[in-house]
Order: C-alpha cells, then structure tokens, then sequence
C-alpha cells in the first residue's frame, strides 16, 4: 500500500462548487460595485481570485463536499498518509478550508502566482519529486498535474483530460439534467395562471386568445426560472443556512455554477424572444419583470417592507402580462383590487418563513425577525380589508354594472373572498403553508373551493352560466 502523499484538487473536486465563482456571485449580492470594479484584473489572474476572496469572504464549513473524495482523504489519514489540497484558488479562500478539514498543506494561488496546470504541476513536483505523489482533480488542466503523479484519481468525465493514463481511480461526478430542471423550479410556473385574469375578468372565452395568453405563461415561465437561478446563486451561502433551501441544487452542489450561468441565458433569451414574438407590449412587460426581479435579487428583498411592496409588484405584472399577451385590457379596479391581495400574501410569506424559523435571528438574507411577526400580521390584515373594499366599490362601476347585471351576486362573492384571505393569513401566522403562497393556494384544496366559489358567483352574476347552458342544450 502507497505511503506517498494524497494531493486534493479544490474546486470540482473536494468540493461541488467553484470557490471563485462563488465569491463573484456573492460578491454581487453584497457589493456588486466592487466586483465590477474588480473586473479590469482579469487579466491577471491571480490578482483578479485574489481581490473576489477579499471583497467577498466564504464560509468553508458551508461548501459542499464530494463524500467520495472525502471517504478517499479520510481513509488516506488513517492509513498515516499526508493529505493536501493543491487549488487554483486564492490562498485565502483554501487555507480556511483545509484547516476545518485537518489538510496537512496548502498550495494554492498566491504572491501574485495563479496555481493552476503546470504551475501547479511545478509546484508538487518541486515538493514531492517527480511521482512522488497521488493527485484527485477533475478538469482537463488536470492532466499536467497527472502526468507527473504515481495515480490519477479522476472525479467525473474531466474534459477527456484523463484520457492515457494507466494507473487511475474513478470517481463519480459532474451533474444531471434533472437537478438542473430542479433548478429552474418549475412547480412556481403554475403561479403563472394569474395571467388568465384578465381574459376571465373581461369574459374573453375565445381559442386565439387562450393561446396567446398559453404562450405568455411559457415566456414567464422562462424568465422566472432565469431569475431562480440568479436569485439562487445571490444566495448560495444564505440558503446553506436555511433548514430547506440547503437542499437546492447550487446550494447543495448538484448543478455547478456554470451551467446555472449557462442556462439562465437560454430561458432569457426563451423568455424575451416569445414575448417579443407575441407584442411590443409584452416584451417590455417580460424585460420589466426580469429588471425589477433582478433589482430584488440583489438588493430591494433585504430592505423591510419594500421587499414585500416589490412582490406585490411582481405578482401583479403577471396580470399585465395576461393583458398584453391576449390583447384583452385589464381593467384599473381589478389591478387596485389585486395589488392589496399580493401585498397581503407578501405578509403571508415572510409570517410562514419567521414561524418555521429556529430562533429569534433575523432570517438570513431577510431584513425580518420573529420581533416582526405583529407588523406582518397587521399588515396582511390592512392589505386583506383594503382589498374587500375596493372589490366592493368595484361592485358600483360603470363596467361592472355592464358586465355583471345582478350586482347583488358580486356582494355575496365578498364571503368566499373574505375566508380564502382569513385562511391564508391564518396558515401563514401558524407556519402551516409552503414557503410560497401562491404555490401554496393552487394545491390547497379549502382554499381553492373558496375561489371557485367566488369565480362560479361571479360568473352567475355575469349570466355565463345561463348563456352556456342555453348553448350546451341548442
């Protein structure tokens, strides 16, 4: 059995992350100035990783580890082997990382030297000898470091950097379709219906309407999950702190960072291209949504109350994006009349993260803590009556008498309003929702009986069931 040195590449390889790639992108969630200030120095390499590790610190306790990589180091320790870790990246970001681990020695970039293919290669063979020791990498850059070891331990495909090598160890790694599908979260497109509203509210029951507004939930679709991925690599440290969000693909290290960048670029081009393709109109509702969600992103959901005022707005331009891809005009009263019901739901989703908290810090990356739970509640409620009252007032418009004759109808729908809101802001103060509450009330079976209550009330008012009956029978 080998008693030569055990050599750890970082990035990809001990870890399921890119230690410069996570500093960037924390970077721009904390001090985005300094990172694109820090872009000229690209140039230079070593400088470029060594200001990222300055302006945005990790947590080496926080990074996801390859188990296997990890059982490798473990089992070389215990057979009285040295381990190291040999990294591209500054040696202010490995240094941390190798002491939580118990690494014997570092090598990484440094004094203005960027450690990678054969400067690193240099490196271990001016400490080891030539095959003086085993190396675990996982990129084609890797292969130089190889061709000077004793064994290639090779964590996934490697580029085909592998490729001629006689003594190696496989290893599992690299990533799968369907953790990238995760990624894009798809379950939130189903919050995409509210793009129907306006075709509902204005009784526009036609086929080329339907597939115009079908078309519009696929270009939002596509830009919210382009937005997931930035808002989810902004908060890859936050979210390794939360009790659930630590199982998301980037956190957890199952999609690296890359093919995040990658496949937001695709689903924001998916997304622009269809609206652009639908209207002049809904492309700058799409690139509006993807500004101010990315505005959100980076900044305004750290910032009480705006944070929530923004969600309301978010959720309120997907009802304008119904407009704007069906042609179908929606109605001042009804964007009045939602805008206080997302401001309530906002409340509903900051109450159910602070009630599934585990102590009384303010919630990471949040401007939130349990001291808050009152002022939410408070809120939702304002939010919850305001939007009672404007529906009723709505009741007395010109374009409500013209499209809905028994009035009185509309003043019963009230009731089952009024209970799907209480609802709503009940299991939220009680911490008994998703952490999303438009997701939330789309599987809430309860909830979802109050709004067809409401919705068939409406429509009895409006006389469609009559009209439709009267056509289902000649």
């Amino acid at each position: 059995m080998t008693a030569k040195p055990l050599v750890l590449d970082a990035d990809g390889t001990l870890l399921r992350t890119d230690m410069l790639l996570e500093g960037i992108w924390k970077g721009l969630g904390t001090d985005p100035a300094a990172v694109f200030k820090a872009l000229p120095l690209m140039s230079d390499r070593a400088a470029f990783k060594a200001e990222i590790a300055r302006i945005a610190p990790l947590r080496a306790d926080l990074l996801p580890v390859h188990e296997d990589v990890a059982a490798l180091a473990l089992d070389a320790r215990e057979q009285g082997r040295e381990v190291a870790i040999a990294s591209a990246s500054d040696i202010s970001y490995v240094a941390p990382l190798a002491a939580h681990y118990g690494i014997d020695r570092v090598f990484a970039s440094e004094n203005g030297v960027n450690l990678k293919g054969q400067a690193k290669a240099d490196a271990l063979v001016a400490a080891y000898g030539e095959g003086g020791f085993d190396y675990a990498g996982n990129d084609k850059s890797d292969r130089k470091i190889w061709d000077h070891a004793d064994h290639a331990i090779v964590v996934g495909r490697a580029g085909g950097g592998a490729q001629g090598l006689t003594s190696v160890t496989q290893l599992d790694g690299g990533w799968s379709p369907r953790a990238v599908l995760k990624s894009m979260r798809p379950h939130q497109w189903v919050k995409n219906v509210l793009l129907f509203l306006p075709m509902i509210a204005a009784h526009a029951f036609f086929f080329d309407i339907f597939l115009a507004v079908c078309l519009g939930i696929v270009s939002f679709s596509a830009a919210a999950s382009c937005i997931y991925i930035v808002n989810d690599l902004l908060d890859i440290e936050a979210d390794r702190l939360h009790v659930k969000k630590r199982k998301r693909p980037f956190a957890a290290g199952t999609v690296p960072i890359p093919i995040g960048m990658l496949t937001c670029l695709v689903l924001g081009g998916i997304a622009l291209g269809v609206g652009a393709a639908l209207s002049v109109q809904m492309f700058g509702v799409v690139a509006f949504y993807m500004a101010l969600s990315l505005a959100y992103s980076m900044r305004l959901k750290r910032l009480r109350w705006i944070d929530i005022a923004v969600l309301a707005s978010l959720y309120t331009l997907r009802v304008v994006a119904g407009a704007a891809a069906s042609g179908v005009d929606a109605s001042v009263f009804m964007l009045i009349f939602i805008f206080p019901i997302f401001i309530t739901l906002g409340c509903v989703k900051r109450m159910t993260e602070l009630a599934l908290a585990t102590d009384d810090k303010p919630l990471p990356g949040r401007g939130y803590a349990r001291g808050d739970m009152g002022d939410l509640l408070n809120m939702s409620a304002i939010g919850m009556v305001g939007a009672l009252v404007i529906f009723f007032l709505y009741s007395y418009s010109d374009q409500a008498l013209a499209l809905y004759p028994d009035q009185w109808l509309l003043w019963v729908a009230l009731l089952p309003i009024a209970a799907w809101l209480y609802r709503m802001v009940r299991l939220g103060y009680m911490g008994r929702m998703d952490y999303d509450p438009i997701v939330f009330a789309l599987s809430d079976m309860r909830g979802l009986g109050y709004l067809l209550i409401t919705l068939s009330l409406m429509f009895y008012a409006a006389g469609l069931w009559s009209e439709w009956y009267a056509r289902l029978l000649g």
